[in-house]
């Protein structure tokens, strides 16, 4: 009763192969496109009318297709609610994470959108899967290493300090040694963003054992550009 049904069946019908080789080669990236706003329309209690569609979408052999999907899939989290998000999502945002580079980076652009919108339990998960983003499919692809240390500044409210220094610290170490400047500049953010939630957690002995390994790994450098680090890092904390 909210849109006509014949309506409904040709946006179903875009993902046929035989229309997409006989219409328009980009029609199934016109359907995945729209997708979330015909989820919107119909309503969560009438998921079940898409859900084939929308996994169909998410194995289409054109990355283009695969992409737009990644791009969207914390907005049709918030509209599915957090229960079809960990069923029927979940499976498909973790096919996503192991895809291309083209695709990766429309679930890492809003990674945190995502993640705050599962219960802790299941957000747990991905601490383990979070340093795979460091690697790409070509080095030189630095934004996205940009984009993962913005994430992860905002990611850091989400899990607690013990959690924050066993598996984010690592990557923000990591991060801070790399080859773009651009890239070591927003990391040196995130690591006094890390130091923040320890204090603002009393955490102090957690925090005071990462000042003493910044020092060791940066401020006593054998090369220029770690010490420089450590002096950056220092006048970013200065703002804050």
């Amino acid at each position: 009763d909210i849109i006509p049904q014949p309506l409904l069946d040709q946006y179903l019908s875009m993902t046929d192969p035989a229309r997409a080789q006989t219409v328009d080669t980009e029609i199934a990236k016109h359907c995945a496109y729209s997708l979330p706003g015909v989820a919107l329309t119909l309503g969560r209690q009438n998921w079940h009318c898409l859900k084939d569609t929308y996994e169909t979408l998410a194995s289409d052999v054109q990355w283009k297709v695969r992409r737009t999907l990644a791009f969207s899939i914390h907005e049709l989290a918030v509209i599915l609610g957090d229960q079809l998000t960990a069923a029927d999502l979940v499976p498909i945002f973790n096919g996503f994470l192991k895809d291309l580079d083209e695709v990766r980076i429309g679930v890492l652009k809003h990674l945190y959108d995502f993640l705050k919108l599962l219960h802790a339990d299941k957000r747990r998960e991905y601490l383990y899967q979070l340093q795979e983003f460091v690697v790409t499919d070509n080095s030189r692809n630095w934004r996205f290493r940009y984009e993962l240390a913005e994430q992860l500044i905002l990611i850091l409210e989400l899990y607690n300090p013990n959690d924050v220094y066993d598996y984010l610290r690592h990557i923000a170490l990591t991060l801070c040694s790399d080859k773009v400047s651009e890239v070591r500049w927003i990391s040196f953010k995130l690591v006094v963003a890390i130091l923040q939630k320890f204090y603002a957690n009393n955490a102090n002995a957690l925090g005071l054992n990462f000042i003493n390994e910044l020092i060791v790994r940066f401020r006593h450098c054998s090369k220029w550009v770690g010490r420089q680090a450590f002096a950056f890092i220092c006048q970013v904390g200065a703002f804050f």
